[in-house]
């Protein structure tokens, strides 16, 4: 990536050099100091992760793009606008006028991410550090993002280090791989070379997890279709402000299977799983779950139904109150059904069981967490649903932000509580290859309807609709995948 393969193998084993630089050595005024584009975190140009986070949501974009020429170069106000309206454009914008007065919450996420890209290429830099620049973004719009920063590479001889747990991306991308364990690095060498023949027992634990090759050595076996139905929708809608974000879905799930919907960012999936779990009403149409009519009942209506339907969301953290310990978020259910004390005194003993169920020992009760890490976390949200004993759990993007071996180990979980309690998993992602791995059945869905329902086999293997190829096309690390579609 602007330099020779031997010189990126050497320098992942060196000190950090910038031009003319020994980068270690300088703190941070001399960073500010260094060369060009070097503005963000006071080194290197940084595309961070999260575009919600690093973009100020009270400012316009074209103004905080506009707050790096500012501190990096002599350019007047006109001038500094006229190089962001450069740069929108560079960065695909059709509107580069429009977006510049556009605040962060009136763009998609990855239109956020162009505004990041935007700012960090404003100077021209010679290396820019893209940390998980696209972990939260959908198959398509991450193609988009990275076709954008590979582009820019190109164009101008710029070096990117891209931090990232995805090894689809990484295997697509990048010309040489460094694998980091516990703060050294373990392994480095060209791509093709570290995923053909790994030699280090943690990158060849990495490879092992991605799905699709876990996958490829246990496909589940089909739930029999004589399974009683719980979930039935049937001609589904629901409207904002006149807009269908459902427009018109049916499907059935059966007892004990996984049935998985598929979609970009907007296509109503989520929207779909708040209905089910009665916590969006629905506009037309009819949902059945557990043999019940929910259509048209209130939240507190809902209510008594709750205990069989449980949710697992996709930031756990944020759906835990900060104060509590691990205990008070997993009992935090049970008291919401128990009146009185009497009915608590057993409530140790559950909390215990729904977290070895999780596969955390039960002495994890006692801490905070802010003191656990974010697979332990995701735990504790499934033990959360678990206490209550359901029978239907939906999980929406339960995974998307862990890494690769972590959401390996919750995806096995996952399908030994399936196997175990005989749960039914409505499965909300837009990763395709754990979708794959996870699914007896799939749903895609695009801009509110369902364009293709079928097995993860005839999905997979055998898409027909022209949507659903195009989102198998976008998945990142087709070599290391074994998903099916045409390409």
């Amino acid at each position: 990536m602007g330099h020779s393969l031997q010189h990126q193998k050497e320098a992942l084993h060196s000190r950090s050099d910038l031009p003319d630089r020994v980068r270690t050595a300088v703190g941070y005024a001399g960073h500010r100091r260094i060369g060009t584009g070097v503005h963000i975190s006071g080194g290197s140009p940084l595309i961070p992760q999260d575009p919600t986070v690093s973009l100020d949501p009270v400012r316009r974009v074209g103004h905080q793009v506009e707050d790096v020429l500012r501190l990096h170069t002599d350019l007047d106000a006109d001038a500094r606008r006229e190089r962001v309206l450069d740069l929108f454009e560079l960065v695909g914008f059709t509107d580069a006028e429009r977006r510049y007065r556009q605040y962060p919450h009136e763009l998609s996420g990855g239109m956020r991410q162009r505004v990041l890209v935007a700012a960090a290429v404003a100077t021209d830099p010679d290396l820019i550090v893209a940390d998980e620049p696209t972990s939260g973004l959908d198959a398509t719009v991450q193609k988009q993002v990275l076709d954008l920063i590979d582009s820019l590479r190109a164009r101008s001889s710029t070096s990117i280090v891209l931090v990232t747990h995805d090894l689809g991306v990484a295997a697509d991308r990048s010309d040489v791989i460094g694998v980091m364990q516990d703060g050294r690095l373990v392994e480095a060498g060209a791509t093709a070379e570290i995923l053909a023949n790994p030699r280090h027992p943690y990158t060849q634990r990495l490879l092992a997890s991605v799905p699709s090759r876990r996958t490829t050595r246990a496909r589940k076996p089909a739930v029999p279709e004589v399974r009683d139905t719980v979930i039935e929708v049937s001609d589904l809608r629901k409207e904002f402000d006149d807009i269908p974000a459902v427009d018109g879905i049916s499907f059935q799930v059966r007892q004990g299977e996984t049935f998985s919907i598929v979609g970009e960012s907007g296509s109503g999936k989520s929207t779909t799983a708040r209905i089910l779990t009665g916590l969006t009403s629905a506009t037309s149409g009819r949902v059945s779950v557990l043999g019940t009519d929910v259509t048209g009942l209130s939240r507190r209506e809902f209510r008594p139904l709750r205990r069989n339907v449980q949710f697992v969301y996709q930031n756990p953290y944020s759906s835990f109150d900060p104060r509590f310990s691990v205990f008070d978020v997993v009992e935090e259910p049970l008291r919401s059904f128990q009146e009185g004390r009497r009915e608590r005194r057993g409530n140790a003993e559950r909390v215990a069981a729904a977290l070895e169920a999780a596969a955390l020992p039960a002495d994890f009760a006692r801490r905070h967490p802010r003191e656990l890490s974010g697979g332990q976390r995701q735990r504790v949200a499934i033990a959360r649903a678990l206490v209550l004993e359901p029978k239907v759990v939906l999980l929406d993007e339960p995974i998307s932000a862990l890494d690769v071996s972590v959401a390996a180990q919750i995806l096995e979980l996952l399908q030994k509580l399936q196997d175990d309690l005989g749960l039914t998993y409505v499965f909300i992602s837009h990763d395709l290859a754990v979708v794959a791995a996870i699914s007896d059945r799939v749903a895609v869905m695009r801009n509110g309807r369902i364009v293709e329902q079928g097995t993860a086999d005839e999905i997979f293997s055998a898409p027909r609709d022209e949507y659903t190829i195009a989102l198998l096309d976008a998945v990142a690390g087709r070599d290391l995948t074994t998903i099916g579609g045409p390409s």
